[in-house]
């Protein structure tokens, strides 16, 4: 039996993200971000009920505070006490494994989406994904990256503006571009 294009996009194989199921998942999502977006602070009971709809799981108590982005959202699983500041973005395509209280600065951006080196390949349309894990009790720290394939481990400092390329250990401060260990706890 051949694999669908999602079937593909998960397994990190190359896909067409113009496929039309695809597209179908990311117009619900987008939908259901423009009403997350739109509401306002006294909304809290609205928020969660539409991030459950939203993403894959979500745990107790998620605070993400809009703006927020993401390609599909069923591809994110976050456990209790997520909490998001301002402007952050999950680029969904693979999925995204967020432990329990995790804090992420404003501007956080996790990309599990990439496009193929080769400009030939790239120049196909064909594009490609990786996980990404976060284990419980991590801070990212404001306009950090993380970027496809990387685990964090858990209570683990990202530091602000730091660019995760590779998987960064439990139990350690980390910061810079290239992100790197620069303390143990």
């Amino acid at each position: 039996m051949q694999e669908t294009e999602k079937q593909k996009m998960l397994a990190g194989k190359l896909y067409f993200s113009t496929d039309m199921e695809l597209i179908t998942e990311k117009q619900f999502a987008l939908h259901l971000l423009r009403m997350y977006n739109s509401t306002t602070e006294e909304q809290l009971e609205q928020r969660t009920q539409i991030l459950q709809k939203l993403f894959g799981q979500v745990g107790q108590n998620p605070k993400i505070f809009p703006p927020f982005q993401c390609d599909y959202g069923k591809n994110i699983y976050a456990g209790d006490g997520l909490y998001m500041n301002f402007g952050c973005v999950i680029l969904d395509c693979n999925t995204v494994h967020i432990g329990d209280n995790v804090l992420c600065g404003p501007y956080v951006q996790m990309y599990t989406a990439s496009h193929p080196t080769d400009p030939e390949i790239r120049l196909s349309g064909r594009e490609f994904a990786a996980p990404i894990s976060i284990g419980n009790n991590v801070w990212i720290g404001g306009g950090a990256i993380i970027c496809p394939g990387v685990t964090i481990g858990e209570n683990t400092t990202i530091g602000a503006g730091s660019i995760v390329v590779k998987n960064i250990p439990a139990n350690v401060v980390a910061v810079g571009n290239p992100c790197r260990v620069i303390r143990e706890l």
